[in-house]
């Protein structure tokens, strides 16, 4: 029996192409102005070299680009770079070939050094050398065709025409005009999402512009806000996060402290959406006008701030869309519309939304059209309230849409859920996430999981956004330990993520749960308005400006990829490098917030390019001390009540 063979089997193996996300089924991220290495393991039968490339392509359709790729014939890898500059999504592939002259030439240098004769060699380097001025022209093409004679020529001796067949300009020409064999691309093309700067590196604040008025006992307005984004911006945030702007709902208005039954004048949950002025679309009248919205972002844009809002798809009882389309929400046997509620849990002020109802098509599209609507008032960054709450197939419907239209805006998926699902959401196109930092308090905890979220192929599609505090969680961490575990939090999420924020009253220290054993606030802003003195006694606020002008100042703190834990001989000091484009920053932070704590740290000299017996320099950014180290073990002592952390610049004493 005779079986057919296939005529087009590939020549070459490519596999495990970076970056890529399930094998290619999902975008990688990056952001504008990020190298984009790609690398994939090649390699086909025999001992032939290998050439390689990388074929890319910006958005909209444009034409195909190419860089070439180097090939190390050790690991049978290649890899090659191109930046991307354009916000949308990018395509890339990878192709290769048997590199045949490069081939030739090296096994004819082998044959030179042995003595071996290469006179046949000679005419097939020649056969190359002609096929390759047959696709060339002009000056190339000529000179092509000239080598190839004298490679042929037996009138030229043998080491004039083995000096031509090994001419590094001879080698360039052929190498660019030669058609490859055997080319094999990979069985898929490969996306990128190339998003803004600031969905990759930002400072956020959360506020409540309710409480943004300075008389106590006045409902803050959006002018109100503005007032304050000036402060905010010499604080160094480039992100204001409001929660909920719109109507509340009066049916089951929740009191303060989240009581069930209100007093004259409480404002209500403004995540309990809705009322007779309007749904999603609208502004809560006590705040101000839609022209008042609008100048509040304008004014921020100004300072340079990114106005986020709070995408909460969920209802209070009066919301208009539930007396327009009861159908798009759980209807008892009764036919009354059930409240949220997560047991023991319950939430009367709130009617979840049935995504899956018979009429699905219409409520997703308006709840495109919420999304939409705030674009056009010029937001484009979003919080997503409790995304794992709702269908996986509708968001990636809705952010697909809306990236088709507006590929700048920015998703922070508030998801506080089980890793598979958290990192199932960031597959599929939330640009942010929280995440657990929250409660990674310890430094094996802190290292345990910043190795997770740095190293693997997590990093290619997750961008950790840590929050030190929110206002639904005041860990027990901030609850007992006072202002330095404020300092410790601030210096952990401004140095481990690019992306980190901080919930109104961070700066004041506020610590008081609403029970013990609780992480709610005592007297929660979610239910009530909160009047503060922003610069009173114990504020951190010097520290925040610091901190947020050093992420801006060292591009070692702007990526995620780059971290490495180093020794600390007491386990209560953490110790970790950061390093970008000669940056080196060296990281100790007492985790402990109530005892003064000393160690020696293990310097990665190594990594830092620096002898064992060569003095070198770590300036405290923070205290602005700067100390002479030499050698591997070098001393630091931390006193919480003094400093909670070093984040030393690295200076070479002697040029490298």
């Amino acid at each position: 029996m005779v079986s057919q063979v296939p005529a087009d089997l590939p020549r070459l193996v490519i596999e495990n192409v970076r970056p890529s996300v399930d094998g290619g089924r999902y975008p990688a991220r990056r952001a504008i102005g990020d190298a984009v290495r790609v690398v994939a393991d090649v390699y086909r039968e025999g001992h032939e070299w290998i050439a390689a490339r990388v074929r890319y392509r910006r958005p909209g359709q444009e034409p195909w680009c190419t860089v070439p790729m180097t090939y190390e014939p050790v690991w049978d890898r290649c890899s090659g770079e191109f930046t991307v500059d354009a916000v949308g999504r990018w395509s890339f592939a990878v192709e290769a070939w048997t590199d045949r002259f490069t081939t030739w030439r090296r096994d004819i240098e082998k044959k030179l050094r042995a003595g071996q004769d290469v006179t046949f060699d000679l005419i097939e380097g020649a056969e190359m050398v002609a096929e390759a001025s047959l696709h060339a022209e002009d000056a190339d093409s000529v000179a092509l065709a000239d080598a190839a004679v004298l490679l042929r020529s037996d009138e030229r001796r043998a080491g004039d025409r083995s000096r031509i067949a090994l001419d590094e300009q001879l080698a360039a020409l052929v190498l660019q005009h030669l058609p490859p064999a055997d080319l094999t691309s990979t069985d898929r093309v490969f996306d990128l999402t190339v998003d803004p700067v600031d969905a990759a590196f930002a400072s956020w604040y959360e506020m409540f512009p309710r409480s943004q008025s300075p008389d106590p006992g006045r409902h803050g307005t959006f002018r109100d806000a503005a007032e304050r984004l000036p402060a905010l911006a010499e604080l160094g945030f480039d992100v204001v996060y409001l929660p909920p702007i719109h109507p509340i709902g009066r049916t089951n208005r929740k009191g303060r402290n989240n009581a069930l039954v209100t007093e004259p004048g409480d404002p209500g949950s403004p995540w309990a959406i809705g009322n007779s002025d309007g749904g999603h679309m609208a502004i809560e009248p006590a705040l101000g006008t839609m022209r008042d919205f609008d100048r509040f972002v304008k004014r921020a844009r100004k300072l340079g701030i990114e106005v986020a809002l709070d995408y909460a798809l969920q209802c209070a009882p009066d919301h208009p869309w539930v007396a327009e389309h009861p159908d798009w929400f759980f209807v008892r046997p009764d036919g009354t519309i059930k409240h949220a509620e997560n047991p023991p849990k319950k939430y009367e002020d709130i009617v979840p939304i049935n995504f899956w109802c018979d009429d699905h098509a219409a409520l997703w599209n308006a709840c495109l059209d919420v999304l939409l609507h705030w674009i056009r008032h010029g937001v484009r960054t979003f919080r997503v309230d409790n995304p794992h709450t709702k269908p996986f197939a509708f968001w990636a419907w809705l952010i697909a849409e809306v990236k088709a239209k507006h590929p700048e805006t920015v998703f922070l998926s508030e998801a506080f859920t089980r890793p598979t699902r958290l990192k199932g959401l960031a597959r599929l196109g939330f640009t942010q996430s929280y995440t657990y930092f929250t409660w990674r308090n310890s430094a094996a905890g802190l290292r345990e999981y910043m190795t997770e979220l740095t190293t693997g192929e997590s990093v290619e599609f997750m961008r950790p956004n840590f929050f030190t505090n929110t206002p639904d969680i005041l860990h027990e961490y901030l609850q007992t330990g006072g202002r330095p575990a404020f300092l410790v939090r601030l210096v952990l999420a401004g140095t481990l993520s690019p992306l980190y924020g901080i919930y109104s009253g961070y700066e004041l220290c506020e610590n008081v749960a609403v029970r013990p054993g609780s992480e709610e606030y005592l007297d929660s802003e979610k239910y009530e308005i909160r009047v503060r003195d922003w610069n009173g006694a114990g504020n951190i606020n010097a520290d925040i400006a610091l901190i947020n002008r050093i992420r801006r100042e060292h591009p070692a703190l702007q990526r995620l990829d780059n971290l490495r834990f180093g020794v600390s001989e007491n386990d209560s000091i953490l110790f970790y490098h950061k390093s970008a484009r000669d940056d080196e920053l060296l990281i100790a932070v007492n985790i402990d917030p109530h005892i003064a704590m000393e160690t020696m740290v293990h310097v990665p000299l190594g990594a830092l390019g620096i002898a064992p017996d060569e003095p070198f320099e770590v300036h405290d950014l923070l205290s602005d001390a700067t100390y002479t180290w030499q050698g591997v073990r070098n001393y630091v002592r931390l006193d919480p009540d003094v400093q909670v952390a070093h984040v030393f610049h690295v200076r070479r004493l002697v040029s490298p």
